[in-house]
């Protein structure tokens, strides 16, 4: 048995093999099993038994989730346990646009990349469809190889498919990538090509187990090392450790990580940009297996990305995180260009990525509101989304602009008539006293049984009304409770702040609306 499992983990570290018959010419459109019955069982009924297994012990979610996983691609029975730590941190309910799984080669030489645009990856619990943006990108960009031969017999984006299978209850795809070769420029060109997709709709997965070969001791070590020098985010620092780690470690070490290629374009993807943090899930080596030893063994980490606040939103109480001019007019160009769009198409479109900063992807309520000829047109908001901030600003424009049933929709003509407000939410903050509210700073929001009702913070400027007064319309005009609703002890108030700014506070010719 020792001597089944010392080849399993020998088989999933072999080097790379120089494809002598050259590029397939036949394309397969579903690539089959290549280590069921090997790395993890081929019975659909034992690997998902194993696989709920796994999950079960592993840590929970804090809250957060990852834009980007690192999990091993050894065999379930060494790594298992550290893999699905790191799935799951993953919302199940979440519906993914895109899973990019980036992999090193094992089996199959390539100086390059390569992108499988077959139609699927088949395991023995069913076939995970190939994304069509696989072919897109494949077909815009010559230096991307498409040859199935590359992929035929790589495991690392296999075995990585049936956590995904059974951890995401709503139906997905993939970009599956293989990285091969030892050239930075590779890395780089993968990078700028997959950063408009790094966001918050999105999912990364970098397959890549860690150091090769040493005792358990010195594994622990290294396998530290490797990893505090990723999560610094810096690159060269990456580089640096791992090469220095090889020098130190001794001939014993084969390498300090197999996927330094795919981890290095992670970092190319957050390095020198603000908002990302890496965060260390949980860490195992082959040695803690029982079918391992310590003598030789292979090392594994779970490390996830994540926004830095990411759900807290724009900013907190008292601490606001302020968008830069170029982003408030990007937002406002936005929600103009969704509405004008919408009223001729009936469809939200979509913005360019290269526009979409970290802080536009991050999570936060907002209102937009429409005012025409210095009169109120429409507005609409939520308080809380799961949606980035730009998704939220395209939604609520849609609406204000064709759903506030104070008005009639807007129609094509009005809106060289009409100035955007936006308006970007702290979250809500719960408050006992009314003497933690702040007139002129803070919006109120307000909720009796199933009634609720809001003033945003700038309506105390427009009107000039008193706490009192500002509290009173509230309650009565927007809640409908009554004036002094407010004050009842079973109504629930709660403040929040407001980013605020506007087409005309900004020069509005600048955000695209028609003199």
């Amino acid at each position: 048995m020792k001597k089944v499992i010392l080849f399993l983990i020998l088989l999933s570290f072999l080097p790379a093999i120089k494809n002598a018959e050259g590029q397939a010419t036949v394309k397969e459109t579903v690539r089959p099993p290549a280590v069921a019955g090997t790395f993890y069982p081929s019975h659909p009924t034992d690997l998902r038994n194993m696989v709920n297994g796994f999950l079960e012990e592993a840590p929970p979610p804090e809250g957060k989730e990852p834009l980007a996983l690192v999990v091993p691609h050894a065999g379930y029975v060494f790594s298992g346990k550290v893999a699905a730590a790191g799935f799951r941190q993953l919302n199940p309910e979440k519906i993914y646009r895109h899973i990019f799984i980036l992999s090193p080669n094992h089996r199959t030489y390539i100086d390059g990349i390569n992108i499988f645009t077959g139609d699927g990856f088949k395991t023995p619990l069913g076939t995970v469809p190939v994304d069509p943006l696989a072919r897109e990108l494949a077909a815009a960009n010559r230096f991307i190889s498409t040859d199935p031969a590359i992929q035929r017999q790589e495991h690392a984006i296999e075995v990585q498919l049936p956590y995904l299978q059974v951890w995401l209850k709503k139906a997905f795809t993939i970009v599956p990538i293989i990285i091969g070769g030892e050239s930075l420029e590779t890395t780089t060109r993968l990078a700028k090509l997959l950063q408009p997709y790094f966001n918050g709709e999105n999912l990364f997965i970098i397959s890549a187990d860690f150091s090769h070969f040493p005792g358990y001791a010195d594994a622990v070590k290294a396998d530290r090392l490797t990893a505090s020098a990723l999560i610094s985010g810096n690159p060269e620092n990456f580089l640096k450790t791992i090469r220095k780690n090889e020098a130190d470690f001794g001939p014993e070490l084969a390498t300090s990580i197999c996927g330094w290629m795919p981890a290095i374009t992670l970092l190319k993807l957050t390095s020198g940009k603000p908002g990302f943090v890496f965060r260390e899930i949980l860490y195992q080596n082959s040695g803690d297996s029982p079918y391992g030893d310590k003598e030789k063994v292979v090392g594994y980490w779970a490390i996830g990305v994540y926004w830095k606040e990411r759900d807290a939103g724009i900013g907190t109480q008292d601490t606001e995180e302020h968008l830069s001019e170029n982003e408030k007019r990007e937002l406002l160009k936005l929600a103009r260009t969704t509405i004008e769009h919408y009223l001729r198409t009936g469809i939200i479109g979509e913005p360019d990525p290269a526009q979409l900063t970290p802080v536009l992807l991050s999570k936060s309520g907002a209102f937009v509101t429409l005012m025409k000829n210095g009169e109120l047109r429409g507005c609409i908001g939520q308080f809380v989304s799961d949606q980035p901030l730009y998704r939220t600003i395209q939604e609520m424009a849609v609406a204000a602009a064709t759903r506030d049933n104070r008005f009639t929709p807007v129609t094509p003509p009005e809106m060289l008539r009409i100035d955007l407000e936006i308006s970007v939410l702290t979250p809500l903050k719960r408050i006992t006293s009314i003497s933690d509210f702040r007139l002129g700073k803070d919006g109120i929001y307000m909720k009796k049984g199933n009634r609720s009702g809001t003033f945003l913070p700038q309506v105390a400027d427009q009107t000039g009304w008193s706490t009192e007064e500002f509290l009173g319309h509230c309650a009565q005009d927007k809640a409908f409770i009554g004036w002094n609703g407010w004050k009842d002890k079973d109504t629930e108030l709660y403040t929040y702040q407001a980013l605020v700014f506007s087409e005309v506070e900004l020069n509005h010719e600048k955000t695209g609306k028609k003199k």
